[in-house]
């Protein structure tokens, strides 16, 4: 939280201290809370209570830095492998950890955590630092084609492609060699952000002196399909097999999806059959993207029928499969049969679930008023040793918070477990969810906290939560924070 959201929660925390439950209220002083607390943390828990969210990089350090509690533990890869994990959404703490840990005595970054830190500045559209961090990582010989992939797509991902063709451009300078291998990720990169004809380009200048594979063309598969040029695609993979590679079920699959994604299923099934007749059977994946496109269409009994088909072709359900499939047969209403494919099934042929398994069972029980079976599936999660709750995994429960009128102590126990057991960051679906819950609850003292918190974590707000929030603190009277919320609408 940054100095200036902490002045304007204390300044109103008066108003406030009647209408938010207690529970909630402390998350936004967190490192108070954790200072207090006698339970036992983990030196990842210790340093993660000292940092607090919305300050800068340098205070984070110096925080750190003079915090006797975290210089005496016990330093490791690990340690910061695992702080920096958990800051990933949050350069600012990210790279004043990173600092910090490069200040102790004796220890050196890998690779792996300069990668990490990289990801993250790239990925909060911290461009210059993150061209700083590439340079420090060059001068000291650290730079792989790990970093450098990372790098790119960052650059990409920011509206920068011509960033990425530099860095491709540099990699002699970082004592990396242009091949087949690097150039595939620079095509791969511009073609995932639909710069497809420029990938194209670069690709026919390069080819003179790099040879592609099979992969190349793939490549290029997806991004014609990716910018909606199908037909381009297939003469992809005509072209494909005139450099002597055999089109794969990879090749096959992406074009499905295109088809898959327009419910274009006459054209799914052509394909099906093609593959057959060349010798390139569908497998799981293409199994699993088609039934999920059924379902999503609506086409229940056929998106089943799929499922019947994989099954007869001799292929091995998956957790992914399963997981489309248990989806498919709640949307259908059958939850009996879905629950069995859950407990029963997947059991039997020894498939693990993983969260996204959870979060479908917990969204169906949700949705059919079963929230306490909903919270026991959430415990099960935390106990199975197999995967751990995430932010969709609490999203139907705090939807059900506010479709049962149960806005108090159930919400504020959902966001403690969120926020302070599993430490998750709340995205900005999260966030417009609450603001708007809490305001149509009459309770927009509390959407305003969670408001300024989002603000901290330098999350933009959607101009309706703003102009919703706005006209309930308006109904209240509360001028300066109805100032605060007029200036944030201007600047979007």
């Amino acid at each position: 939280m940054s100095l200036h959201v902490q002045k304007t929660v204390k300044s109103i925390c008066g108003v406030f201290d009647r209408h938010i439950p207690f529970a909630y209220f402390h998350l936004s002083f967190r490192s108070c809370s954790h200072t207090l607390s006698s339970a036992k943390f983990s030196d990842v828990d210790l340093v993660i209570s000292k940092v607090r969210v919305g300050c800068s990089e340098d205070e984070v350090f110096q925080s750190l830095l003079q915090d006797q509690a975290c210089n005496s533990i016990q330093f490791s890869h690990e340690l910061v492998y695992k702080l920096l994990q958990r800051f990933k959404d949050d350069w600012k703490s990210a790279l004043g950890v990173f600092r910090w840990a490069e200040s102790r005595s004796g220890f050196k970054h890998t690779p792996e955590l300069y990668d990490i830190v990289i990801d993250t500045l790239g990925k909060t559209k911290q461009m210059v630092k993150m061209r700083g961090m590439l340079e420090e990582m060059k001068e000291a010989h650290l730079v792989t084609l790990n970093t450098v992939a990372k790098a790119m797509r960052r650059f990409a991902g920011a509206g920068q492609w011509e960033g990425a063709v530099r860095t491709f451009d540099d990699l002699g300078s970082f004592g990396l060699e242009k091949n087949t291998e690097s150039m595939n990720v620079l095509l791969d990169t511009l073609c995932k952000e639909k710069k497809v004809e420029q990938a194209r380009q670069i690709y026919l200048d390069l080819k003179l002196h790099i040879s592609p594979n099979a992969n190349t063309f793939n490549i290029f598969i997806h991004g014609w399909c990716k910018v909606e040029r199908v037909d381009e695609a297939h003469w992809t993979l005509q072209e494909m097999k005139g450099h002597g590679y055999r089109p794969c079920v990879i090749s096959y699959s992406t074009i499905i999806l295109f088809y898959c994604r327009r419910f274009n299923f006459s054209k799914v099934y052509a394909l099906l059959d093609e593959m057959d007749a060349q010798g390139c059977p569908a497998n799981i994946i293409t199994y699993t993207t088609i039934m999920c496109s059924l379902s999503k269409s609506e086409e229940f009994e056929e998106a089943l029928q799929i499922a019947e088909r994989m099954k007869s072709a001799g292929c091995e359900p998956d957790t992914l499969f399963y997981n489309c499939l248990i989806h498919t047969l709640g949307r259908a209403g059958k939850v009996g049969e879905a629950i069995h494919v859950f407990k029963v099934e997947m059991p039997s042929k020894g498939v693990l679930p993983n969260t996204s398994t959870y979060n479908s069972m917990i969204s169906m029980y949700c949705h059919g008023a079963r929230e306490e079976k909903a919270m026991k599936l959430v415990k099960e999660m935390e106990n199975s040793g197999v995967c751990k709750p995430d932010v969709q995994t609490y999203y139907p429960l705090l939807k059900s918070c506010f479709r049962t009128g149960k806005t108090e102590y159930i919400l504020s126990k959902l966001l403690d477990e969120m926020m302070n057991k599993h430490h998750l960051s709340l995205d900005i679906s999260t966030y417009s969810l609450l603001i708007h819950g809490l305001c149509r609850a009459n309770k927009c003292e509390w959407a305003y906290q969670l408001f300024e918190k989002m603000i901290g974590q330098d999350i933009k707000p959607r101009y309706l939560t703003c102009q919703l929030l706005l006209d309930e603190v308006k109904q209240k009277n509360m001028d300066e924070v109805a100032d605060r919320i007029e200036g944030i609408l201007k600047k979007l």
